[in-house]
Formats: C-alpha cells, structure tokens, sequence
C-alpha cells in the first residue's frame, strides 16, 4: 500500500509506502514505512540502524563497464556471455538476490557446466552438517514470538546483527495464547554480547554466562549432560609436582585440587541455568551461525541440538537459528529446490553434484580452481568479489566495494527497492514479497543473467 503527499522533500511530490518488508537482514521486517521524494528514501517508521543504512544510502551513478570502459547494457551483456562461453569451469558466487534471482543462477550455472556457492554459506553449513546428520527440532519466528517463555541466546550478538530480534519477537508486547506468561527470561551465553536489547515489560529475568565463543562448547557439554541427569563434579586440577620421586609417579597419583569452574563459568552458575530451562513452558535456543566463528562450529550447533532434543522429553523446547543476511536463505531455498542439495553444487559433469568441501568457492578460488569468477552482490555494498587472479564478472549495486577491477561490470537493483521479487526468511518457512520502491530504473539481476544466457 503506498499514498501520495505533498510537502515532503522540500515542497515537491512524495510518496509513502507501508507495510515495506526490509531486504537487509533474515528477519526481513515487513511493517516498515519508507518515503520517497525523487530517488530519495526515508524510513520513517519501524527502521533498525541496518534498514536506514540501506534504504537511506544515496545511490552513485553507474554505468555498465567493459575492461574499465563504459559502455551500454546491451554490450556489457554480450563481453559477460563471451567470457562465460569461453570459461572452462566458471564460479558462481556472492549470489545476494532474490528468489528469481537465484533462479536465474542455478539456470546459467546449469547451462555452462558452472559452480554454485553464495558468499555466506561457510555459516549456512554449520547448521546444514548438523541436519544432514543428526536431525534437530526448530522453532519459527512467529511460534517463538506467541509461545516462549525462555530464550536462550547462544554466542551471537542478536542485537547486533538483527536490530529488532527483541523488538518484535522478545518482547513483542501481546502473544496469541493467553497462557504465555508476561515476562520472559533470558539467559545470554557468551562474551561481550549486546544485551541492551532486553528491556521492556515482557523481560522478566536477565542471566549471563560470560564464557569466551572459543570455548562454547564446553559449557554446552555440561548444559547437555546436566539435562540428562549426569551429576558433574568440580573437575580437578594438578598440583605442580616437586622432587624427583613425584616426577616418576603416574600423573593419577599426585595431589590435586578442586576447580569450580568451566571456561570461566561457576559450575554453580551454569547448574542454575539448566534448572531454570527444565523448568520452561517452551523455551528457545537461539544462534547465529555466522557467529560462531570457533573452530568446529557444526560441534556447537551439535550440542545445541541435542540440548533441545533431551529437553523435549519432558517439556517443549526448540532452536532458532538466525542469520540469513544478504539473501543467503533464498539461495539455498532454490538450489534445494531445484537439485535436492543446499548449494556448493557443481554442474560440470553435466548434472548437479554436491560436495561440501569441494565446491566452496572460497577455498576454489584459494587453491586456484576455475577460470572465471562471476560474482552477484545487490544489497549492500560491502559484499564485493575477493580478490582473485582469474577474472571476474560482477553483476552489483552501484557503490560495491572492489578490490580490483572486474572485465564486466554490471550494475543492478536492489530487490524490495528497486524492483518487486520475493526472498526466504531466516527461519526457512516464509516467503514474503518484496516491494518496488521506485528509487530507480536499474534492472532486475534474474532479466540481466537470462540475457547473458540468451546470448551464450
């Protein structure tokens, strides 16, 4: 729904749209109103620092470039399907788009024998490991918003990263269910995350274990053992030995003393938390994966999992897990989708293969694998291509950061902005649609790539 008024932007035509889903962050926020008075955007209500960065950003000309030249789009299309033509294994990165968008990727990537991986799935398969092989139990944003009474927010800076997680879903102020109690509490496990977010009159209870990310998984391995029932004792730890003779004694019979502590948690500490979740009505862990920037960071979302699965034996308890930025839920969706696996997939032998490992384009272009590196980035600007020797096609919005000059450059718009589309919320179960703000006439990424496949 939009309206027209006047006497905004100086006495010339503005108009207001409402009910505007943001397209920069998983949560993709749909009750945003946004203005606009030419090319200028204003979000004037329901705007996180994330949302007015994007919509807010004052858009650079841009022009199509071949080799550093200008040219038409026309040309452009034709030097990028040449490149694609000639490349014997080309890498499809970035891809921060929309659904039609990734669409059109897996549908190019098919057609010239390519491989597919978005710019931010090392975090995405954190998560796909842990349900590859074990399975877990998941809540959404609008179940946990109605129903929970416990979060528990696991090394991620929620607040950080999703300015209005708390807002609209912690201490959103009315539930649907009259039996969800008024206040919730909110255990944070972590160091120096934002907690500046629980406030409110639903935020009952406000815990903290300060344990540093490198070391989250040992606290959850005692979360987990303590809701299986497994009584833990102090750990211990040796006294220094002294003397010769205690040198040659086996390390069990020296003295020892007790420690009280798991990565710099009270035992005690953490046995109040685990009381506190076996007591909730519907409690949810919550993550981001690219916050969990640990080595093994499948093992933590593991331990999370199973957390959850053990405590549903006896009450209702799930996972949320968060993240979802530039489009990365999108890009997975489709390429489920359309070849049964969650993206790094190759088409080269001429069907959809799929290989964690193997077909991350990061470690591709590292151990300089591939010839041709086409990369999509029409969100934000901080997503440009890594620097690589091969070269590069890059379809953008105006403002990507480069670190190199790329041999075609075409710029796009943005979905939810500049053109109408539909993305995949974080959580995996949602599509929503994506307005066309009219900011400007930039074309769509999914027309630019079947143009270029067209012209192959």
């Amino acid at each position: 729904m939009s309206a027209q008024s006047d006497g905004l932007g100086g006495g010339s035509a503005s108009e207001l749209y409402q009910n505007v889903t943001c397209p920069f962050c998983g949560l993709l926020c749909d009750d945003l109103e946004v203005s606009r008075t030419g090319s200028t955007l204003k979000v004037v209500k329901n705007g996180c620092p994330r949302s007015k960065a994007g919509f807010e950003r004052t858009l650079p000309a841009a022009t199509p470039m071949v080799d550093g030249k200008e040219t038409s789009f026309e040309a452009a299309i034709a030097a990028a399907a040449a490149r694609i033509k000639a490349s014997g294994l080309p890498l499809y990165g970035g891809m921060a788009t929309d659904v039609d968008g990734a669409r059109a990727v897996m549908s190019l990537a098919d057609r010239t024998c390519g491989v597919v991986d978005h710019a931010l799935s090392e975090g995405a398969f954190r998560n796909i490991k842990v349900v590859q092989t074990s399975g877990w139990i998941m809540s959404t944003l609008t179940e946990t918003r109605n129903r929970a009474d416990l979060f528990v927010i696991v090394g991620s800076d929620v607040h950080k990263l999703h300015g209005r997680f708390f807002e609209r879903i912690v201490c959103a102020p009315q539930s649907m269910f009259d039996n969800v109690p008024q206040k919730r509490t909110i255990i944070f496990i972590g160091e120096g995350l934002d907690t500046s977010g629980a406030k409110g009159s639903r935020i009952g209870e406000v815990i903290t274990l300060p344990c540093p990310n490198t070391r989250l998984t040992e606290v959850l391995g005692v979360i987990s053992a303590r809701v299986r029932g497994a009584h833990l004792k102090a750990s211990r730890t040796p006294e220094p030995r002294r003397g010769l003779l205690s040198s040659l004694l086996p390390q069990s019979w020296t003295a020892t003393t007790p420690t009280e502590e798991i990565a710099g948690v009270k035992l005690s500490a953490i046995d109040a938390v685990v009381d506190k979740i076996k007591a909730a009505t519907y409690g949810v862990m919550v993550w981001a994966p690219p916050s969990l920037n640990l080595p093994q960071a499948d093992l933590a979302v593991h331990l999370i999992s199973e957390i959850v699965k053990d405590l549903n034996v006896t009450t209702r308890f799930a996972g949320l897990s968060l993240g979802g930025n530039e489009g990365a839920p999108s890009a997975t969706s489709v390429s489920t989708w359309q070849t049964g696996y969650p993206l790094r997939v190759s088409y080269a032998n001429g069907k959809p293969e799929y290989d964690p490992y193997r077909y991350s384009i990061g470690r591709m272009l590292a151990e300089h694998e591939g010839d041709l590196l086409v990369w999509l980035a029409s969100f934000t600007t901080d997503l440009g291509p890594p620097a690589t020797r091969i070269p590069t096609v890059v379809l953008g919005t105006p403002g990507l950061r480069l670190t190199q000059q790329p041999a075609v450059f075409i710029p796009v718009g943005t979905p939810g902005i500049d053109h109408a589309g539909t993305m995949i919320r974080c959580d995996n179960v949602v599509s929503l649609p994506m307005k066309n703000l009219g900011r400007s006439q930039l074309p769509r990424a999914a027309d630019v790539l079947a143009a270029i496949e067209n012209a192959l």
